[in-house]
């Protein structure tokens, strides 16, 4: 079994599913006893969140490089990194690394693919809906992505931060969520991306009339297939 390296903190809360999916997914596969080889590095979230408040990408970058560094360094076999936000950094966090990164949006866009969907809603955090480093990145896989407007993003970013990040889940937020997932779905999405960790503490399948893809969820299994040799890494964009 490859030992996975996570890096998480972005948010705790998430990282903690993470690590929750990894071992379920390991105990499913292998049964008894088992449980996943992992090592985690986890961040400080606040002075990540600043750095994309303020704008600096590439310190977040050189942060997260080092970190990834220090798992290769305590034996990981490739990089898992729990947040889809930062990986608008995905290029600095490998540069030096010798191990592999299971890019998040190569792992979501082939569960996409693999349902015969091409016209997908991408939920996430402000900068995974506004900026182009994801969107693009599922483009690249031939893949149509739809996005809320300018208010329903507004209001998804605000219940990831305000809420979810701190563990706080309410009713009144989760209906705000269907309710944007309904106009993507009349905007022509076939399917929605939970393009955020948190978003799938707030809403499941049952939330959607059309299929979702929890990229937590997808990601993590695709980290234990590949770990327990299953499956090879997906095709990049």
């Amino acid at each position: 079994m490859k030992v996975i390296g996570l890096l998480g903190g972005m948010s705790w809360e998430s990282s903690a599913e993470y690590y929750r999916l990894v071992n379920e997914r390991v105990r499913e596969l292998r049964g008894g006893y088992h449980s996943a080889r992992t090592v985690l590095y986890s961040v400080d979230f606040a002075e990540i969140e600043a750095m994309q408040a303020e704008g600096r990408w590439d310190d977040a970058g050189r942060e997260l490089n080092r970190a990834a560094l220090a798992l290769e360094a305590a034996g990981a076999d490739f990089v898992v990194l729990c947040t889809n936000t930062m990986h608008k950094v995905a290029d600095q966090l490998t540069d030096g690394l010798d191990v592999p990164l299971l890019h998040l949006a190569d792992t979501t866009a082939a569960a996409v693919k693999a349902r015969e969907i091409t016209r997908v809603g991408l939920l996430g955090t402000g900068f995974t809906m506004a900026r182009p480093f994801y969107r693009e990145r599922l483009a690249a896989h031939g893949l149509d992505v739809l996005v809320p407007d300018e208010k329903d993003r507004e209001t998804v970013h605000r219940v990831i931060y305000d809420e979810l990040v701190h563990g706080v889940v309410t009713e009144d937020s989760r209906e705000r969520y269907r309710e944007v997932i309904a106009r993507l779905v009349e905007a022509g999405a076939e399917g929605v991306i939970y393009g955020c960790t948190e978003i799938e503490l707030l809403v499941g399948p049952e939330d959607s009339p059309v299929p979702t893809f929890p990229t937590t969820r997808l990601h993590a299994e695709a980290a234990v297939d590949y770990a327990l040799g299953k499956a090879s890494l997906p095709p990049t964009a």
